[in-house]
């Protein structure tokens, strides 16, 4: 047997606030039974605090709103299942994030981490299959797994075996967007691929420090290696360039990755003494 019951008898039935039932109801997540015409009061039925409390669950494990809707909604089990898994690995994406993002404060407090080993190189002159975009910086994740994912398709493709990379205009940090360009080197003979172009990237001397491990603190290395260049070094113009050694394509574990971060400067450092 059912029965209704008021908004207020409903909030303590469900520990869900007036306030946000009648969100809810505004936006066609849980209506109520009966809406007075009149009053305007609205009236649950008892049937409906299993579907409240479901809601709550999900908001609690921070589910955007769209895929409470979808689950709450859901005609099927299986269509329920696949929006509460995806959802589950993006939470345990978001943890291992937060994990990463913990160990390096840690780190950053204590002064933990060993002093950056700074390599200087002449890089020649070499063309690449580029994919070129203008990049947000919050976005740079997504835009490398798609651009990596179609350069490493090219590769395949045409027994491609080198170190992929990218360059990052000044803009991308200043303004957290700009131009960047995912590179793969190929011969100079290569022929040109659909989709991609064919870039000539200049050669020039670099100093290079290698970040080893997860990306929660590639920050680190990079102020490491500015002040390096900054104190030691004349910068040149251009823009700076990552080569990814070990990128996350080639392997799952994260503290695997080596990526060498290339800072451009004008010559090698003459030695003292």
């Amino acid at each position: 047997m059912t029965a209704t019951v008021s908004v207020g008898e409903f909030s303590r039935m469900t520990n869900l606030s007036v306030k946000t039932l009648h969100h809810y109801h505004e936006i066609g997540l849980l209506a109520p039974v009966a809406v007075d015409a009149s009053s305007g009061y609205r009236r649950y039925g008892t049937e409906q605090v299993g579907v409240a409390l479901l809601i709550r669950r999900l908001r609690d494990l921070r589910m955007p709103i769209p895929d409470v809707r979808a689950v709450v909604l859901a005609g099927d089990e299986g269509a329920r299942e696949e929006t509460l898994r995806a959802h589950l690995e993006r939470m345990e994406r978001e943890l291992q994030v937060t994990r990463e993002v913990v160990t390096s404060l840690r780190g950053l407090l204590t002064d933990a981490s060993e002093p950056l080993q700074v390599e200087y190189r002449y890089i020649p002159p070499f063309r690449a299959y580029g994919v070129r975009d203008h990049v947000e910086r919050e976005q740079i994740g997504p835009w490398c797994v798609d651009a990596f994912g179609r350069l490493n398709g090219v590769a395949a493709a045409y027994d491609i075996r080198a170190t992929s990379g990218a360059t990052y205009g000044d803009e991308f940090f200043t303004e957290d967007a700009g131009a960047v360009v995912a590179f793969l080197p190929v011969a100079p003979t290569q022929e040109p691929a659909d989709g991609f172009e064919l870039v000539d990237l200049p050669g020039g001397y670099f100093a290079i420090g290698v970040h080893a491990g997860p990306m929660a603190d590639f920050d680190r290395t990079y102020g490491a290696l500015g002040a390096h260049v900054a104190e030691h070094c004349t910068v040149a113009p251009g823009p700076i360039r990552e080569l990814y050694v070990v990128a996350p394509g080639d392997t799952p574990d994260e503290s695997s990755y080596r990526t060498e971060v290339c800072w451009p400067i004008q010559q090698l450092p003459v030695p003292k003494g």
